[in-house]
């Protein structure tokens, strides 16, 4: 049976020219029409590798001999002198210099190269190592194969993409072209790496929890909805793995963490993301005291292993300093300071007048205490934490599944981390007494007949769990992308997802 791929035309049609296809890419596809007729095939099988870049710059610096290495990777660059041409190739490890001299590669393979090779192809070579007269690392070519044809050019050589979207939208063509992307994203599996052995080495036990929930919880959110066909029912993408997770306490697994993807259904700025990453955490029989601290640890070793044991990072204009103990702040403190009143003011006030003098506004379902509170400190407080610092004692309106302070029921036992006027860390002593947390879920509920679209729904189902009896448990949530950012330093958290969400943009 003849082989329909091997002999596909590769001419360009006039719907392709209509759609934005360049002249470039009809030059590619004759040429490989061209090399097809010339028996090579533009997309052969693998030819194994015994070395790359970095391993090939290593070993020359320690041997400084000459050794005979097989590699692979995408040409970036290409440059004639004659009978001889230089190529830049990139492989997973970095970049290294090819040399192809006619009379080594003989002149049909020279003729080949020359004419039917391009920026962006990925080759094959085969050569040994040797230093320039400019005491560059270079791999002299003795044969090549084309192993895969790129139809397309890269973007321009020294400026990479420039447009942010088309960075975000076409990521390989960033990754191709932009070794600082490439160090970004390298940096952010280390982060989460890091992040996963603090867990591991404090006995947690990674665990993976629904992506699909019959009922969203576990944060205030929208969240997306979706339809399972066999079981005629809707299904909401999780905004928190929480509920689940302290199930699993439950049911006995008293250290339980999870690494992985969150969905909500909100607006996209330099800082959300509708679909993002974070690490939750729950340990039974301590509380939120422990709990900061050990988040307070997974940081420092994160900035530790990025930052090569440098612990005062830039971070846009400021210079963030994880070496110091992170500042400890009730919210309560955080207030009477930002309005020049007294803690005690603050707490036995109706902090109506207050939030008038702010501009502060809140719905008919916020007029309490609680929420004038919180307003406040969202306000006036939360735009100027640039430090590392964890506010402590929220009110208990805004944290429905957090355990109440025993010396203050109108707060709860709760933290949250700031660096950079961001929120990083979520924590607290969870509620267990499953009729204050039914009272709180039909609260929750009431909000959303009002009109709150982030208010939690009322989850029987947990309440029963509840009543099986939860220890004593502390859990807290770090957002992984945002944590990246920070140690990054880079000011969008688009930069930081290999693929954020974008509208999809149809060809007309």
């Amino acid at each position: 049976m003849a082989d329909h791929h091997q002999k596909q035309d590769y001419s360009v049609s006039n719907e392709q020219h209509r759609n934005g296809y360049s002249e470039e890419y009809a030059v590619r596809c004759a040429k490989v029409n061209k090399l097809r007729i010339s028996g090579i095939d533009p997309w052969p099988a693998n030819i194994p590798l015994n070395s790359n870049a970095l391993q090939i710059a290593q070993e020359f610096a320690q041997q400084a001999g000459i050794k005979h290495y097989d590699i692979g990777g995408r040409l970036l660059s290409i440059r004639e002198h004659g009978k001889s041409i230089f190529a830049t190739m990139l492989d997973r490890t970095g970049t290294i210099q090819l040399y192809f001299k006619e009379d080594k590669i003989g002149i049909d393979h020279f003729t080949i190269f020359k004419n039917m090779i391009d920026i962006g192809d990925i080759i094959w070579v085969s050569g040994t190592s040797f230093l320039t007269k400019k005491g560059e690392l270079t791999i002299d070519v003795q044969t090549f194969h084309l192993l895969s044809k790129c139809l397309h050019p890269l973007p321009e050589k020294f400026h990479g993409l420039v447009d942010v979207e088309l960075k975000q939208r076409y990521r390989y063509l960033d990754l191709m072209t932009s070794k600082e992307s490439r160090n970004r994203f390298v940096m952010r599996s280390q982060i989460v790496q890091t992040v996963r052995e603090q867990l591991l080495k404090n006995d947690f036990l990674e665990v993976e929890t629904p992506m699909l929930h019959s009922i969203p919880g576990g944060a205030a959110a929208k969240p997306f909805k979706t339809h399972h066909n066999a079981l005629s029912m809707d299904l909401f993408l999780r905004i928190a793995p929480e509920l689940f997770l302290k199930r699993l306490v439950i049911g006995g697994f008293e250290r339980v963490f999870e690494i992985n993807r969150c969905f909500r259904n909100e607006g996209i700025s330099t800082r959300h993301n509708p679909e993002f990453t974070s690490v939750e955490y729950y340990i039974a029989y301590h509380d939120y005291i422990f709990m900061m601290d050990l988040t307070e640890s997974i940081i420092k070793a994160a900035v530790e292993k990025i930052h090569n044991g440098t612990m005062s990072i830039s971070y846009q204009s400021y210079i963030i300093d994880f070496a110091k103990p992170f500042a400890r702040v009730s919210m309560l403190d955080a207030v009477a300071q930002a309005v020049g009143k007294t803690v005690e003011f603050i707490e036995y006030d109706s902090l109506q007048e207050l939030c008038k003098q702010h501009d502060i506004y809140l719905t008919s379902e916020q007029q309490s205490w609680g929420f004038r509170l919180y307003g406040l400190f969202e306000k006036l407080v939360e735009p100027h934490l640039i430090q590392p610092t964890f506010i402590t004692h929220f009110p208990v309106e805004v944290s429905p599944l957090a355990k109440r302070n025993p010396l203050n029921h109108k707060l709860v036992d709760r933290f949250e981390l700031f660096i950079a006027h961001m929120e990083l860390s979520n924590g607290f002593t969870e509620l267990n007494d499953p009729a204050d947390q039914a009272e709180r879920f039909s609260q929750q509920a009431k909000q959303r007949v009002g009109g709150d679209e982030e208010a939690h729904y009322y989850d029987e189902e947990f309440v029963l769990a509840l009543e099986h009896a939860m220890p004593p448990t502390v859990g807290a949530g770090i957002g992984i992308d945002r944590l990246v950012m920070v140690l990054t330093n880079t000011p969008s958290i688009r930069d930081i997802i290999l693929f954020p969400t974008h509208k999809h943009v149809l060809k007309q």
